[in-house]
């Protein structure tokens, strides 16, 4: 059978808007079937064997039952870097990018740090590649996640300290010592998922995305009483935060007694990150 790129966009076009359906036909041709970027453009045939049609019909299913790409791909790009990704871990999203480009700039090189709710380990192991000589834990609830995590960690050849830990009950000891401590924790809270795309409310962990209408703090607020313990004097929080809740992450944070707190606008312009010093 001989297929082509706009076959592609003809099958998924009532289920995607055009922009997605040919950036969805793009990386189904290169990145799955293996056609020249170039051929691509051209509009030129791929010609697929009885067994490659069938894989392909099966993904254009998959496709249309909204199932997110990354996850058929089994990975995902995140700094530079390709991550495995399944539906027991949040797919990275560029905003997290945007905050490790912060983090980057602004960490000493020498760091203790702890990435809270890992997922996947993007943020953990893409410190620990950059900043070789500072030490890294990551945390998650999940074991799912942290074996994903943790085998990324050993594909990328990072050095990252995986624990098993539920933040929200988590009792720290005198060993726990960190310069800075990062989270992306969930923060979408239930009324949002009305507004939600079918590919992330159906297929992406909603232990990862959601908090209650009545508490959508909840886990930034444990995760600066940890701080307040854990953080050496000095020490750095960085969040991802729910754009809907900046000023009251921030407000939350200075009555802890946080200072230095700042709220920062990611590159569409919502409040997304929010740093706080011990």
């Amino acid at each position: 059978m001989n297929i082509t790129a706009s076959y592609i966009r003809q099958k998924l076009q009532d289920f995607y808007i055009p922009q997605e359906a040919g950036n969805l036909s793009r990386l189904i041709c290169c990145e799955i079937l293996g056609q020249r970027t170039v051929d691509y453009y051209l509009g030129k045939d791929i010609t697929l064997s009885v067994k490659e049609e069938q894989e392909l019909e099966s993904i254009l299913a998959r496709l249309r039952n909204f199932e997110p790409i990354q996850y058929i791909l089994g990975e995902a790009r995140f700094m530079g870097r390709t991550f495995r990704v399944a539906p027991g871990v949040l797919i990275p999203r560029p905003e997290t990018e945007e905050l490790v480009e912060m983090m980057l700039k602004e960490l000493s090189p020498v760091s203790r740090v702890l990435d809270v709710g890992t997922g996947s380990g993007c943020i953990a192991i893409s410190l620990a590649k950059e900043l070789p000589e500072s030490q890294v834990t990551a945390w998650d609830v999940s074991g799912e996640a942290l074996s994903i995590a943790a085998a990324n960690s050993k594909a990328l050849q990072a050095s990252v300290r995986f624990e098993q830990r539920d933040v929200l009950t988590y009792e720290p000891c005198v060993t726990d010592c960190y310069d800075v401590i990062v989270s992306n924790p969930p923060y979408i809270t239930e009324t949002e998922k009305q507004e939600m795309e079918h590919n992330v409310l159906d297929w992406e962990p909603s232990l990862a995305l959601f908090v209650p209408d009545t508490d959508p703090l909840r886990f930034y607020r444990r995760i600066a009483v940890l701080g307040l313990e854990m953080l050496t004097p000095g020490g750095k929080l960085y969040f991802e935060i729910n754009r809907a809740f900046g000023k009251d992450t921030v407000a939350m944070l200075c009555e802890s007694g946080y200072r230095a707190v700042r709220l920062q606008k990611d590159i569409s312009h919502n409040d997304r990150f929010v740093i706080a010093e011990k």
